[in-house]
Parts: structure tokens; sequence; C-alpha cells
């Protein structure tokens, strides 16, 4: 769905997005493919270089927006706007790596019992998100790989961060959707910017 030079595309927008809000500067113009025309879900992470600590991941899961506006406030609410976080700085800019996942819209996780779960999903393909009573939480398909998880605590992690239970989706408390990303990223700040392959050792 998405080319290397799209990939690269991504990425430079999501850089210059954040670099603007933190110089509080206009945007720069960018040449933009078309299909960053069509509504798309998105999320920019913004991890510190060398180290890979998250600095910062705030996107849209669902396509509400044109993937350019996706992107472009994905990177500036990640670099000022994450409650996590204390805003971006100037001086961080150069110790910084960027990444975008671009990805497919959420889709209803259907099983006859909670214990069939682990088995419909995969670690390294898969993003979750919980939800139940009221609540709502999402990690990336990166997240579980990165953090060595299988697909039962892939399912604790991702209650957790919808603020349940991680023992929620055992006891069949919580709804599941389920979606795919592409994602792209710097290798170091300013850097290459290649595709992940999450589904094995980026190493």
């Amino acid at each position: 769905m998405f080319t290397q030079e799209d990939g690269e595309k991504a990425v430079k927008m999501a850089r210059k997005a954040i670099e603007s809000a933190v110089r509080k500067e206009p945007m720069p113009e960018m040449e933009i493919p078309e299909k960053f025309e069509k509504k798309m879900g998105a999320f920019v992470t913004i991890n510190r270089y060398p180290s890979e600590d998250l600095r910062g991941c705030i996107g849209y899961p669902e396509p509400m927006f044109k993937l350019k506006k996706a992107i472009r406030d994905g990177a500036q609410n990640a670099a000022m706007r994450d409650p996590r976080f204390p805003p971006l700085t100037e001086d961080e800019l150069d110790s910084i790596v960027i990444e975008v996942s671009l990805l497919t819209p959420p889709e209803k996780l259907e099983c006859d019992s909670p214990d069939e779960l682990p088995n419909k999903i995969k670690c390294g393909k898969h993003g979750l998100i919980a939800s139940g009573g009221g609540r709502r939480g999402l990690l990336l398909p990166q997240v579980p790989v990165d953090q060595s998880w299988d697909e039962e605590q892939f399912l604790d992690h991702t209650c957790r961060k919808a603020g349940l239970r991680p023992s929620d989706w055992r006891e069949g408390n919580c709804d599941f959707e389920i979606f795919e990303g592409v994602i792209f990223a710097e290798k170091e700040p300013h850097g290459e910017i290649v595709q992940r392959d999450i589904g094995k050792d980026d190493n």
C-alpha cells in the first residue's frame, strides 16, 4: 500500500511538523503524495536516541482525517501535548528519532469465548484497542515486539492502557478491536528512513 518513498515523505513530514511546533515557526511546504489526501489513521512516535526510550506518541486510530493532517497533528501533539511528558525542547531535536505508523481501520475482534482471544491475534502483526466501562486504550503493533510480550501479555497490557484490570479480558469484561500498521522510522536523528519489519528482530 505504501512505498519506501511514501514512508520517507511521512517521516520527513512528521519531523518538519515537530520542528515547526517546537520552534513556533510555520511548517514549510512539502510535495505531498496523492494518497496522503485520503482519510487514514496514523500515529507518530518520538523516541530518544540512542536509548530508544519513549518521548511522545499520539495519533488517530480511526480514519477521521486526511493522512497528511493525521501525521502533522499527531507529530505536533506527540511533541508538545503528550500528557506523560513535558513539551519537547529545541535542544532535543537532534537527539530524537521519529516513527510513523500508517494504520488500517480497526475491526471488532469476534470471539465465542475469551479463551480464544490469544489465538486471534499475533504479536508483530496486530495492534489492539481495548474498551470497557466507558474506557478505551490502544497499543500499536510494534509495542509487544519492542517489549518482548506474548499474546496474553499483549492483551493484559492493552487492558491496563485502557484503565482496566489486566485480567478483564479473561473474564469477558471488555471488547477488542484489531488493526494492522505499516511503520517507517529514522535509524538515527535526521538519518536514513526504513520500513520496520516488526515480525522479526530489526537488528
